[in-house]
Parts: C-alpha cells; structure tokens; sequence
C-alpha cells in the first residue's frame, strides 16, 4: 500500500521525529553525488524508516549469524513496484567489519573495549521513500507482520493501519533519547583523558593526545608511521600488495547521536549517508562510496583508493586532481582494488560479465577528492543477495590485497575492532534489488564516546607521514561535526 507524502513534506523534520525510535534508519543522501553510466544520480533516494518487525543483531563470539540473515531475506514476499523508489521495505541495517569473523579466519584485534554487535538488522515492512529528482515522496507499507500472501484482506489492513501509525508518529513530538554508555543513558560519561584506559572494564587500550584539543587515538603520530612503515616491509616481503591501515579518533560525546548527525550531515553531505540506531550505540556516516548496488541481475561495486584534499580554490584543486590522477602510487592502489574487486564478483557472477565500466575517474567530495573505479557483473541465476555479500564483504578498498592477509595484518597492527567502520549499511529488498555502502567518513557513538577511526591504503610506495596526515584530511568533515556549536 501506497500514499502520497504532501509537497512540503520534510524528510529532516521527520528524523528529528524518528531518531530515538527502536531501527531508525535513515539512508541519506545528503548530496546528489557523480552521475551514474544511466545518467542518474547516485544520491538520487533516499529512504526513513524504523521500529522493524523482526530483528537479527550478533556479536563477535555469537554462533554464525549469516545464514539467520539468510532466513530473514525469506520473508521478502511482495513484488516489486517498478513506479516507486527501489527500496520499497525489507531487510535492512548494519553490517559491521568483524561479520567478516564469521566468513574467513581473519585474526581478531586484542582489546575489544567499546564493543558493538557485528550484525545488526531488521526486517522494515514500511518506509519513507523520496525522489530528489523530482521532489516525490511516498509512505510505503506492507503489511508483512505474520501475514504473508499478497492478496490477503487481513495483510491490506495491517499496511493500512502502519501508514497510519506512521502518519501519527510524523505529527507528534520526537522522541527524546541521550548518550548511550553501555546501554545505559547518560548525559554525563566518564572523562576522557590522555593516557587514562578505556571501556566498561578499564580496557587494556591506551588514548594518546593528538593536535585537536579533546581528540585522542590509538596511535601516536610516530606509532602509526612506524605501523605504516611496518606494512611496506611486509608488502616488499612479499605478505601482501596493499593494506588499508586506520587510527580511531576518540571524542568525548555530549549530546545525542541524531544531533551530532545533522551536523555531520551538514558539514560533510555523501550520496551514501546514513544514520542507524542499535539502542546501545548509533552509526552516522557521511560515506561518498558505494559497496554493492543490485538492480536485477546486475551488480555494480565502486571502489574508492586514492586521495587528495580539496582547498576551496577550484584552480588548486584542479592541479591537485591532475596531479593525483598521475600519481603512479594512488592509480597502482586503485587499480589493485578493481582486481580483487573483479575476482570477488567474478565468485558470484556469470563468466565474462564482470567488467571494468570505470577507472581511476576523478569525484570531488567536501573535503576531499577520490580516485573512484565502477565494476560491474551479471550475478548467476542461483545466486541470493546474502550469497553475494557473503563473496564480497568487506569491500576490498577497506581492506587491501590479497584481503585475507590484509585483514590479518590489520587485526594485529590496528588494536581494537573496527566495529561499524568499514563495514556496510544498507538494504536487501523485493525485486532483486539491494544497494549498500561502506562505513567510511564513519561515526560510531557508543559507551559515552564518539569513535572516529580515519585511514587509508599502504602500498610499497607508501610514505608514513605523507599516510598519518592524509587520515587528517579524511577526518575533517567528522571534526567539524563533532565540534560545531550554535
């Protein structure tokens, strides 16, 4: 069941509204983004939703989730309205790196002290969809609660009663909600302070003092050149070809995550933004790239690797494109990621579909602009949305080459879990279509803090400063965010 939305209906007023809510899910496209090989925009949909009728949430240590999501994906029934936005409700949510635990023996990062499930996902029967292309929006509603045979008078009537139901929560007040510190809230967690450990139990992972006042990391600045300088003798050992090395920020949180959210949304607006609320923790993403994009039998992966900051002067910044699209060091990363990227469709797609549609093609972004490559496939006919994320997860570009090497490398040098960064959110629907992103430009608020991990790919050419500052660069939209005021 369908229902128009009025002309000036207000997709952020609406998450202001929905925010605290049980799933709130918002997939955001904050800016249109580039322009897809259709002529679309990438940043074209965006979808609100929340309160899911069934939920799959496991942690690291939890028996194998991903056949339980699997299950979940069954309860799709209905068809796909081919007049309305893609996601028209279904199985959507969080995807943190260490589901890959589950997938591959990858080695696990020794101090687990901000713990967030792996997985985290719910089954939506309704959404808010919006076209920004032509202004459209919709409230969509199935009605799937237990009832799943289309033309059942009973499955009209629960779609009915859940767009009125949603019509009622978009006419009342927010919901009020406070910071999150281990599940309990509180407006008041404890102090972060340099050298001081961390985590509900005290933790074992030290913070260090960074140049931004009230910004601690994992790493010195001289600890994480020596992990990047670690990684080229590896990579001219012979372990790997690329590993994507990350320190995590940590701020102190002092207001909830749906406000930190539209700030971030403000100072750094990505085709690929979302927001999602766990209970206990809150993921806020500003992503510019996309994972996985299915539209029937076709899947199409978009690969970041490569990066330079924006200054505001459109004839420095054209200058620092050229330069980086000649760069020797960013198109080799680039193009590694596209191989390993091919070969993990090429485990799920028909022989010889899998082609390159783009490489190492210019995006400019708030900050910062990215060498961005577009693969594409035709998926085998057996194949389910849960087989092909399980072929592809997580994506090469936050990873690095060979991936399973890569990712081991990563556990042992980096310290802690990842947790949502480099991860995906996103959404399986009706139809065959599916689209996720990775959880780069990445916020996870959990346990009273504000975790910003920032990195990027090391190859042998590598240079450790030149790596430690361009994390910088990566983190600037996030720290604006995190410390505008009114």
């Amino acid at each position: 069941m369908v229902e128009s939305l009025p002309a000036d209906f207000c997709l952020l007023d609406a998450f202001q509204r929905l925010a605290g809510r049980a799933g709130c899910l918002w997939l955001d496209s904050a800016s249109s983004g580039p322009v897809d090989r259709d002529g679309t925009a990438l940043g074209r949909y965006s979808f609100l939703t929340c309160d899911p009728i069934q939920s799959l949430v496991a942690s690291p240590g939890d028996a194998d989730p991903w056949p339980g999501l699997a299950q979940l994906c069954e309860s799709i029934t209905s068809d796909l309205d081919p007049d309305l936005p893609p996601f028209q409700g279904g199985v959507a949510g969080l995807i943190g790196y260490e589901a890959a635990h589950w997938l591959e023996p990858i080695g696990r990062a020794a101090n687990d002290d901000l713990p967030t499930p792996a997985i985290s996902v719910g089954l939506y029967d309704w959404t808010i969809a919006v076209d920004h292309s032509t202004g459209h929006a919709w409230i969509i509603a199935q009605g799937w609660s237990g009832i799943t045979a289309p033309a059942d008078g009973q499955r009209m009537a629960a779609a009915r009663q859940r767009i009125a139901d949603v019509k009622s929560l978009l006419a009342g007040p927010p919901i009020s909600h406070s910071i999150s510190v281990g599940g309990e809230p509180s407006v008041c967690p404890p102090e972060l302070t340099e050298g001081s450990p961390i985590g509900q139990d005290g933790g074992s992972g030290y913070e260090f003092a960074t140049d931004h006042a009230g910004v601690v990391s994992n790493f010195t600045r001289q600890g994480f050149c020596d992990a990047v300088a670690d990684i080229v003798r590896r990579i001219c050992d012979g372990d790997s070809f690329q590993v994507n090395l990350a320190q995590r920020l940590l701020c102190q949180a002092d207001r909830p995550a749906g406000e930190l959210y539209q700030s971030l949304r403000q100072s750094n607006p990505a085709p690929f933004g979302a927001y999602y609320n766990g209970g206990d923790f809150q993921v806020l993403s500003s992503s510019p790239e996309g994972f996985l994009k299915v539209r029937g039998p076709v899947v199409q992966t978009r690969p970041i690797k490569g990066t330079v900051r924006r200054t505001g002067h459109d004839d420095i910044d054209l200058k620092l494109a050229q330069k980086l699209v000649a760069s020797e060091k960013d198109r080799a990363e680039n193009v590694m990621i596209v191989d390993l990227m091919r070969n993990d469709l090429s485990r799920v797609c028909e022989d010889d579909s899998v082609v390159v549609r783009q490489l190492c093609q210019v995006e400019r972004y708030e900050f910062v602009q990215h060498l961005v490559s577009v693969v594409e496939g035709r998926l085998l006919p057996d194949v389910s949305m849960v087989d092909l994320l399980m072929a592809c997860f997580p994506g090469g570009s936050v990873t690095g080459a060979p991936k399973i090497e890569a990712m081991r490398t990563i556990a042992e040098l980096e310290k802690h879990p990842r947790g949502a960064y480099c991860g995906s959110i996103g959404y399986i629907g009706a139809g065959d279509q599916a689209d996720f992103n990775i959880l780069i430009r990445t916020i996870t608020s959990a346990h009273g803090r504000w975790q910003i991990p920032v990195g990027g790919g090391i190859t042998a050419r590598s240079v450790p400063e030149t790596e430690e500052y361009e994390t910088w660069s990566k983190a600037e939209g996030m720290l604006r965010a995190v410390f505008a005021r009114e």
